[in-house]
């Protein structure tokens, strides 16, 4: 027998339904489809109250750049497109993660105590693009193609000491030939494979297809190239690895396109063309900036330092102290970072790049007063010229020198800037511009100049002997005041052997305060980079960041989709 199951009552609230009329039928199921509307609505934002947004695969995006690509190969990648091309479809030993060296292809690495040797242990079954083995094997060609001198490699200087020890398919040990900390940065150089290169001989390298149809084992591979009718790439479409040895990007599909300048590049962000633009100039950046786009600008400090290096050497009127501390003093370097850089750089008083050790100055800048009365306690007057000099019992010394530097817009109006600073001062200041090539050569080279306002890249691993050691003085050195300090020089040896990061800091430190306090250069900014990119466009983190390609380092963070899931499920790095 077929039983029937009834709610208690309903009997009864069936009847009472059946005496509606048709009126009173329709107002009451009108009342109950509200009720479970609401209570829909209830239990929708209750369960969305314990859910959180993660990152999901999947969206696309289209960059910007200026240039074309010619060399996509860490082996001779010099451009800025080359190197983000690189960055993206190349792997390295090592690379940097949050500003912080981590495993790339390799999953271990070990130091020797003497810091001579450093050993690497690669992943389990690394892939090249076209499928084939990456193994030691690779490692060891590219770092020898890498020392080759016929390829004028780039990277050449940073393995040239190096002796490539190859243990087994998956263990390789380099060997130095004297302690330098920063090693380890350099093996970040992405790998080439071998069983494509190795039959290019020197001469033919630089003109290889594969240098434009790159293969590696980056997050990023090639899936095809659009080129105009005279065979110029106008585009790169990239496609996520599918055997990617790390995290697999979220983001599926990159375009790269290419433009000749920043000006054809806005046009095409401001037709929808392109999502984000890299190298954006500070001028623009401001404007889309203060527009209503859909734009994010995205900026940090470089580890760059700009100011004016002093020659005495050239100039002697510059060797007095209390004339650089003054000029220092006077200079209102906020003026520059306003009217030069519209906002986007951070003025500096340290050959230390802002951020890397919180470089700080004591120094009171901008004060033209305080500066005067510097220079007339040591017995700097006014001539009848309007000019300071300085009488002694043998010789008159005016405050006259002149400023070299390239003809950049943007270091041109800086001198300008300073010129005007520093005639207010009482000197008289000639600015002599120069064409790049020009001034490196035959100015820079042979440091015939009064004074250099230049720029100098540090880099993440604050190796700064290049830059300030006694042996540095003469090109190739960057040594662009010629000083000289013996106490200095050891400080700068010191720090570049030691791999203990707190000493070294210490060290830099102590270093630090000689160069502030003997004022062989006025330090004027380090600037920012600058990144136009989509608001859809989530976890770009631009933080440490040496060069422009150093964005990509992060891509497989960056995310357009999401999904949602309870805070309960989230892993912990997710948190």
């Amino acid at each position: 027998m077929k039983k029937e199951f009834r709610l208690k009552g309903s009997e009864k609230l069936l009847g009472m339904i059946r005496a509606f009329s048709a009126t009173e039928r329709v107002v009451f199921g009108l009342l109950i489809l509200v009720a479970l509307v609401s209570a829909l609505v209830m239990a929708w934002k209750v369960n969305r109250s314990f859910l959180v947004p993660i990152p999901s695969h999947g969206g696309s995006f289209s960059e910007g750049v200026i240039g074309l690509p010619r060399s996509i190969n860490p082996v001779l990648a010099f451009t800025d497109v080359d190197k983000d091309l690189s960055t993206l479809v190349y792997s390295g030993l090592m690379k940097y993660e949050d500003g912080k060296l981590v495993g790339d292809l390799a999953k271990s690495y070990t130091v020797s105590e003497d810091g001579l040797s450093y050993s690497f242990v690669l992943n389990d079954n690394l892939r090249f693009h076209d499928g084939t083995p990456l193994t030691t094997d690779d490692v060891e060609f590219t770092v020898q193609r890498v020392q080759d001198d016929a390829l004028k490699s780039p990277k050449r200087v940073d393995w040239a000491s190096v002796t490539v020890k190859k243990i087994s398919s998956t263990e390789i040990e380099f060997v130095l030939k004297q302690p330098y900390a920063p090693f380890l940065s350099n093996t970040t150089l992405g790998i080439i494979p071998k069983h494509i290169w190795k039959n290019v001989d020197a001469g033919q390298f630089i003109f290889s297809q594969y240098n434009i149809e790159p293969i590696g084992s980056g997050p990023y591979e090639v899936n095809s190239i659009k080129r105009d009718s005279g065979g110029i790439p106008q585009y790169y479409i990239l496609n996520t690895f599918s055997r990617y040895h790390n995290e697999k990007p979220y983001i599926s599909q990159v375009t790269i396109h290419f433009y000749p300048n920043e000006i054809t590049a806005l046009e095409a962000h401001n037709a929808g063309i392109i999502d984000n633009f890299a190298g954006v100039s500070p001028q623009e950046a401001l404007k889309i900036a203060s527009s209503a786009s859909d734009s994010t600008i995205l900026h940090t400090p470089l580890p760059r330092i700009f100011g004016v290096f002093f020659n005495q050497n050239n100039a002697p009127v510059l060797a007095n102290k209390e004339v650089r501390q003054a000029l220092d003093m006077a200079l209102n370097k906020e003026k520059i970072i306003e009217e030069v850089l519209y906002g986007y750089g951070i003025s500096i008083n340290s050959p230390i790049p802002f951020g890397t050790l919180q470089a700080t100055s004591s120094q009171k800048t901008g004060d033209k007063d305080a500066a005067k009365a510097l220079l007339a306690k040591a017995g700097w007057l006014i001539n009848t010229d309007g000019i300071l000099e300085k009488k002694t019992k043998t010789s008159t010394q005016v405050l006259e020198f002149s400023i070299a530097t390239t003809d950049a817009p943007d270091l041109k109006k800086t001198a300008e800037i300073i010129k005007t600073e520093w005639e207010e001062l009482g000197a008289r200041v000639t600015i002599k511009v120069f064409e790049y090539g020009d001034l490196s050569q035959n100015i820079i080279k042979t440091r015939k100049y009064d004074a250099l306002l230049f720029g100098e890249v540090v880099g993440k691993d604050l190796d700064l002997y290049a830059f300030w050691h006694s042996s540095q003085r003469n090109a190739p050195g960057l040594n662009l005041s010629m000083y000289v300090n013996s106490k200095v020089d050891k400080m700068l040896e010191d720090a570049r052997v030691n791999s203990d990061e707190n000493i070294r800091n210490t060290t830099y430190k102590s270093f630090e305060k000689i160069i502030q306090d003997e004022v062989p250069a006025v330090f004027l900014y380090s600037p920012e980079y600058m990144y136009v990119t989509s608001s859809s466009i989530k976890g770009i983190d631009l933080e440490s960041i040496t060069n422009a390609s150093d964005r990509w380092y992060g891509v497989d963070k960056w995310y357009i989709t999401t999904d949602y899931v309870w805070k309960i499920f989230l892993k912990n790095n997710e948190k």
